[in-house]
């Protein structure tokens, strides 16, 4: 007889470390997820079917499926956010260090063109973050 469906492996924090994926990876996957979960839920909340939604989002049929299935692994960041412009949605990142998650004054970066918060630094440009960093997505 089979021993009970009990789970293999127990999550204790966030499923990302569970998986082995950098900070970096882990970031932009929980970025990716929250946009999606607003895009879906706007979508739902408008009632849009399908054949609609290749009209406003300017899309071929087979990957508005993929959307409202939740398929994105090969659709980027900027691909939702140009869904979410299209839905007239407003997304902000807020950006701030992992162990100060209740900062008064955590950095925001808005979606408007020419318009960046981040300081750069290094011969490289890359903008210079605090060790250790939580994004998160505000799409209200």
């Amino acid at each position: 007889m089979k021993p009970a469906n009990r789970p293999r492996h127990i999550t204790k924090g966030d499923i990302f470390d569970d998986l082995g994926l950098s900070r970096s990876e882990a970031s932009a996957l929980k970025i990716k997820a929250t946009l999606l979960d607003a895009i879906l839920n706007e979508i739902e909340k408008r009632g849009y079917t399908q054949s609609e939604l290749v009209e406003v989002l300017d899309e071929y049929q087979p990957s508005i499926s993929n959307l409202t299935r939740g398929k994105i692994a090969n659709v980027s960041l900027e691909k939702l956010l140009t869904y979410s412009d299209r839905l007239n949605m407003k997304a902000t990142l807020t950006v701030r260090p992992h162990s100060e998650q209740r900062n008064n004054n955590p950095r925001t970066l808005s979606r408007l063109p020419g318009r960046s918060t981040a300081r750069h630094s290094g011969s490289r440009g890359q903008a210079s973050r605090p060790k250790g960093f939580l994004a998160l997505f505000d799409t209200t």
